[in-house]
């Protein structure tokens, strides 16, 4: 039977603010985030059965919103929420090959795999996903064994699994703003049985008490955004201990200098530049 689905797609000109996120995600059944090199990124809705554009005008209104322009339109499956939101092609990255829950077999590969669920939580396949990946796999071919592994901003949890894999005796601590990004990096986490080495917990940034008591770390992932990058840059050194490894990503060219910079002052160095189209990811070490 076919099912009707409506997806309305936002276009920010800036950065949103969190408060509009907050609405997305309590306003809509599903949401989710195409990314742009420009930064001008797509943000998604999705609502089944019924959608009323009036009420949506109205409670961004009393909460003091101004919406972005955006586009309606209506879709038909029979499974939307796989069609449209949960599928994605499996794609082979460094040491890894990564398929989502709608295959029902697992590719035939002689890489490592993992099975994610991402509809919920944004970048699994995103370029600066793929080089943070390709980084951790090179950092693992360098002999460096990592034990403690903190993830700020996990999103799918994808870097954590990655991590679990390639060092299956470290204790990896996932943390992100978002509290369904925690629901579906414990499910991800699950699935391919590696619960038992990741934990996730919510917070904005490093102020969970949580990522302290477990500090310090000998690696350190942070998939965001230019501006929390160099907010968090002097945390994130308080938190890697002496010949640890960072892993930055979600700038772009032009931002380079300046997260680069934040990181050297507070005495990291970089090892290598990764580039994917226009987004840049940092391996970086901790004098």
């Amino acid at each position: 039977m076919t099912s009707k689905c409506w997806q309305i797609s936002f276009f920010p000109k800036n950065e949103p603010s969190p408060e509009f996120i907050d609405f997305l995600e309590s306003f809509f059944e599903v949401t989710a985030q195409n990314y742009s090199d420009d930064g001008n990124d797509e943000y998604i809705g999705y609502q089944s059965t019924f959608f009323d554009e009036q009420q949506m005008l109205i409670i961004a209104t009393n909460k003091g919103i101004s919406l972005p322009p955006y586009q309606i339109s209506e879709l038909k499956s029979e499974n939307w929420l796989k069609d449209y939101v949960i599928e994605f092609p499996s794609f082979e990255i460094a040491d890894f090959c990564i398929y989502g829950i709608h295959e029902k077999q697992q590719p035939t590969t002689k890489k490592i795999t993992l099975q994610i669920y991402a509809a919920t939580a944004f970048g699994s396949n995103h370029q600066t996903t793929q080089s943070c990946i390709k980084a951790l796999s090179e950092l693992k071919q360098t002999g460096f064994s990592a034990q403690n592994i903190l993830d700020i901003g996990t999103g799918s949890g994808i870097l954590s699994l990655c991590s679990a894999k390639l060092w299956p005796n470290a204790q990896i601590l996932a943390s992100d703003i978002d509290e369904e990004a925690v629901v579906v990096t414990d499910s991800n986490a699950q699935t391919n049985n590696l619960h038992n080495q990741i934990n996730t917990i919510q917070s904005n940034g490093y102020q969970n008490n949580i990522i302290a008591k477990s500090s310090p770390y000998d690696l350190i992932l942070s998939n965001i955004l230019a501006n929390p990058l160099i907010t968090f840059s002097s945390s994130l050194s308080q938190n890697l201990i002496s010949g640890g490894y960072c892993i930055l990503s979600g700038f772009v060219d032009d931002q380079v200098d300046d997260v680069i910079s934040a990181h050297q002052k507070h005495n990291l160095k970089l090892i290598k530049l990764y580039s994917h189209d226009n987004w840049r990811t940092a391996l970086m070490q901790k004098d």
